[in-house]
């Protein structure tokens, strides 16, 4: 059995901004061969596609929700929330909510 490592030339990390309304977002995509892992930073939690494991998190004691994996940044405006970890849930982010209302409230909007 081979274990293949990841080598810098397999992926490529790129750092951006996103508009969600009038407010600006940090965001974190790692590119692969397929579709990016994006992370999208809120002042309370953070907001990631699935290629996270909740569970992990959830033990991490971290407020996250997340997103489908998404081929572009510019589809997450149509991006709705598909699962969170219990302490996103306890802010008011369920499933199903747009992600930019639950920026909004990752971000202390109510």
């Amino acid at each position: 059995m081979s274990i293949r490592l990841l080598k810098e030339e397999d992926f490529f990390v790129d750092e951006e901004t996103v508009l969600f309304g009038e407010k600006q977002y940090g965001l974190v995509k790692i590119s692969f061969d397929n579709v990016p892992l994006i992370i999208i930073k809120a002042s309370k939690g953070y907001v990631a596609t699935t290629h996270l494991d909740k569970k992990k998190i959830e033990t991490l004691g971290e407020i996250a929700c997340f997103i489908s994996p998404v081929k572009s940044t510019n589809s997450l405006k149509k991006a709705k929330i598909k699962d969170t970890t219990s302490w996103a849930e306890e802010l008011g982010i369920k499933q199903g909510m747009t992600l930019k209302r639950a920026l909004e409230i990752l971000n202390g909007e109510g």
